[in-house]
């Protein structure tokens, strides 16, 4: 086992170990050196910003890592990202591939606002990225907070590399979000009108 490894398993796994007082024989250089050494020993949230932070590089060696080490690669920060949402964000196709394929991450998974790593692919415009996600095994139309499909996205930032994948996937083009916007109005209010005019004869068919 390598020493990353160790170290990573150390840190994750080791609740807590409880050792009896040390007599009065044991030398206070001793002590010292106990103290010191716990001290730099990395904590779990340490251990979890370099994890996420390994996912924004798309380091995938470290995430491997971390993963083979014990730690749940579904696990989200603070906002509720996780390593595969970060990595579909910033695009790292080969990582969002080890994510999902061999690590078995949840590519349905939200953070907070119910956004997930496809909206996340198509806000940033990646669209390799996002046309491997379309295709994980995930409600196409699952909606966020205020009722957004991944179908709304791409109209709202005219991703039209990825509206037809989509559709074609299953997207419904007629749906509404909570605020009474279909996807036809969201592509009109970006001046869109091309694309509203697709998107509704889509509604037609």
């Amino acid at each position: 086992m390598s020493f990353l490894k160790q170290t990573l398993t150390a840190a994750l796994f080791v609740v807590a170990t409880f050792t009896s007082f040390y007599t009065s024989a044991v030398s206070d250089a001793t002590t010292q050196a106990d103290t010191q050494q716990s001290a730099t020993r990395p904590n779990m949230e340490t251990l979890k910003a370099r994890y996420f932070d390994a996912a924004r590089e798309g380091d995938s060696a470290m995430l491997s890592a971390f993963y083979q080490a014990g730690l749940d690669v579904n696990v989200a920060d603070e906002k509720g990202y996780t390593a595969l949402i970060l990595a579909a964000y910033h695009g790292h196709t080969d990582t969002v591939n080890f994510l999902i394929s061999e690590a078995n991450a949840n590519p349905c998974q939200e953070e907070n606002r119910g956004n997930t790593a496809l909206m996340g692919a198509i806000f940033k415009g990646h669209v390799s990225v996002a046309k491997q996600l379309v295709f994980a095994d995930c409600d196409i139309d699952e909606e966020n907070e205020q009722g957004q499909t991944a179908l709304m996205f791409a109209s709202l930032f005219d991703r039209q590399e990825i509206i037809n994948t989509l559709i074609d996937k299953g997207a419904n083009p007629a749906h509404m979000d909570k605020a009474g916007n279909s996807v036809a109005d969201i592509a009109l209010s970006q001046g869109n009108y091309e694309l509203a005019k697709v998107l509704r004869e889509q509604n037609a068919n």
